[in-house]
């Protein structure tokens, strides 16, 4: 009977020590207090009368590069950019619910990092220019919400679909802890394709913590079944690029195979278009999920650890 109670506490803290690593981001923010301002400039712009004009342009003077009147008034006025507000109306006629989520990740972020403050926020339209869709300064936040209409949406038709998965609502807060992320990690000056994946992977972990109610396929930019892809051959993706001698590669060919933004990852295999693009990215974050999970390190002290580091005490083995 002791044995059996033994073999049971023994069991009991075995999956109690496996729910605390699984919940290590899952951090109380209920106290943090942020303040979260959102301007709406694409409805006061798109709706000002002209003799209203100049109340705008004070309302927003950093919105209004020096130019005629008349240039604010004939944009104003251009029939196609009122359809693309009408569109923008439809989809958010209000953002409450983007606001809900911008103040959990404000939260998160200062829990982090206590000095953050959270900047202003303006909506706009850029004429869905998907280069500029969330432009981030420590002050100031712009989201452009003609660039989350929805991936089946007319106005995204020319766009290749592993591009326009991403033109959804959901992906609006994620895109903004990303920029947010950006401005918090130095420039990378690794030059191997280990010490790459493993950069970008620290910043997909910064994601999970600022963002840990947000689902993974989200948070990388896959659609589900992608994602599935890449769990299920997570193993012979590893082995791969150990058998190709590619981890300490410096190829740029390399790069634009398994890192840069594509519709799927280049193994030069029959199955090459079922993998989703950038798998050298998520492979990375599971490198650095590893080390994070076998490691007493804080998320400061992860963005100071080398590459290098982080690889050899990860101690990364691939789920089969």
């Amino acid at each position: 009977m002791r044995k059996i109670l033994a073999l049971v506490a023994l069991v009991f803290i075995s999956l109690s020590c496996k729910n605390d690593e699984s919940n290590k981001l899952d951090v109380d923010v209920s106290t943090i207090n942020v303040n979260v301002d959102v301007d709406r400039f694409d409805v006061d712009f798109y709706t000002t009368k002209l003799n209203e004009l100049n109340k705008t342009k004070e309302k927003y003077p950093m919105l209004f590069p020096p130019q005629p009147d008349s240039v604010w008034v004939n944009k104003i006025n251009n029939k196609d950019e009122q359809e693309l507000f009408t569109e923008t109306q439809k989809v958010f006629p209000d953002i409450e619910e983007e606001k809900e989520q911008l103040i959990s990740l404000f939260k998160h972020v200062k829990y982090y990092n206590p000095r953050f403050v959270s900047p202003k926020v303006i909506t706009m339209l850029t004429n869905i220019d998907y280069n500029n869709r969330i432009v981030y300064t420590d002050s100031l936040l712009l989201i452009s919400l003609d660039s989350y209409l929805g991936k089946e949406h007319e106005f995204y038709n020319d766009y290749p679909a592993y591009v326009k998965q991403n033109n959804t609502k959901k992906h609006i807060v994620v895109d903004v802890a990303k920029a947010i992320v950006s401005k918090q990690m130095l420039p990378s000056m690794a030059r191997s394709f280990i010490d790459k994946m493993i950069y970008r992977g620290k910043k997909m972990y910064l994601l999970d913590a600022y963002l840990p109610n947000i689902p993974d396929a989200v948070k990388i930019g896959y659609s589900q079944k992608k994602l599935e892809w890449a769990e299920r051959n997570e193993e012979q993706i590893w082995m791969y690029f150990i058998e190709k001698d590619l981890l300490y590669s410096t190829s740029k060919d390399v790069d634009k195979r398994f890192l840069d933004l594509a519709p799927f990852s280049k193994f030069y295999m029959e199955e090459d278009g079922q993998s989703p693009g950038r798998i050298g990215e998520w492979i990375g974050w599971q490198i650095v999920r590893s080390y994070m999970q076998k490691n007493d390190v804080s998320l400061h002290q992860l963005l100071q650890t080398s590459e290098e580091e982080i690889f050899k005490n990860s101690r990364y083995k691939p789920k089969r």
